[in-house]
């Protein structure tokens, strides 16, 4: 099972790799996201590593977020060179790690939607069903598993049978650890409607055997978080909880509106890790002094 940090504080996770990479002045813009600097700027994916590492995470996940063989083939590059950089975003983050001295590397494994790039990573609407979810993320998965991982971050999932299907990849690689984190609509519900205490109970024996370190939540509202970690407690499963800025998308003006105040994001954190959290972090629009944030509080939090 997953330990925790010194003075029984959750590891602390990083903060939204494509919001530090767009602050250096990156355009992430089109469909292969921040997965494109795999390949164009390798460099500055491992400065924000770095850049994480030093504000206070215990864990940094790794580009793989929007990468897949099709992404890449469409794109120009050949197949042995679209599944070399898909191993690339763990190889980065762990010689950010190995360089640093300490922590954890998470490979990126993201949903369905975040390739179809057309928001249903919000939704759970797709085209695919569990075994063909199943299918489309196999190559992938085997790439990012193989690569020299602590732990693999299945993340955004909006949707129970994208969730059993990665769990049935987990359940076929021995010796891998993973943790699923959904979008979720409400306090209470995964982006496709099913409750999240249900979702967290029928992926309970995963955790039992070891394999799944933890179930969650991210790229959701904050003010949500204490209910979903708390379902997740409620069906005997470790939770992860690593929301978006607070910040909400004004898609008619185009920019985002609400507060992204680390200070009172990094008090949030305390009440999600005294919900059940053991893994805490950010996700979109927080950045380095979020995670400082959150690495302060709950480290005085816990004496």
């Amino acid at each position: 099972m997953l330990g925790t940090a010194p003075g029984g504080r959750p590891l602390v996770l990083d903060g939204g790799l494509a919001t530090r990479l767009e602050s250096y002045g990156c355009d992430l813009g089109g469909g292969l996201w921040s997965a494109r600097l795999l390949a164009e700027a390798p460099e500055l994916v491992r400065r924000a590593h770095r850049d994480y590492f030093e504000a206070g995470a215990d864990v940094a996940i790794a580009a793989g977020y929007q990468a897949s063989v099709p992404a890449f083939t469409a794109r120009g590059a050949a197949e042995t060179e679209a599944r070399a950089l898909i191993a690339r975003s763990v190889e980065l983050a762990r010689a950010e790690r190995d360089a640093f001295g300490a922590g954890l590397v998470a490979a990126g494994v993201g949903p369905y939607g975040a390739a179809r790039a057309d928001g249903s990573e919000y939704t759970g609407d797709y085209d695919l069903d569990e075994d063909g979810l199943y299918s489309w993320h196999r190559e992938r998965w085997r790439l990012l598993a193989g690569a020299g991982a602590d732990l693999i971050a299945c993340e955004t999932i909006p949707s129970m049978p994208e969730a059993r299907a990665l769990a049935r990849l987990l359940e076929e690689s021995p010796g891998a650890r993973a943790w699923i984190s959904f979008s979720c609509r409400d306090g209470e519900r995964v982006s496709d409607g099913t409750p999240l205490r249900e979702a967290a109970a029928e992926l309970a024996p995963s955790h039992a055997a070891g394999r799944l370190v933890a179930v969650g939540v991210n790229c959701t509202a904050p003010r949500h978080v204490p209910a979903l970690v708390r379902a997740v407690g409620g069906a005997g499963v470790p939770a992860v909880a690593y929301p978006n800025s607070g910040e909400a998308w004004d898609a008619v003006h185009r920019r985002w509106t609400g507060t992204s105040e680390p200070e009172e994001f990094g008090r949030a954190a305390v009440d999600w890790h005294a919900a059940g959290a053991v893994l805490v972090g950010g996700c979109c629009r927080t950045g380095p002094e979020h995670v400082r944030s959150v690495r302060a509080h709950l480290d005085r939090a816990a004496g």
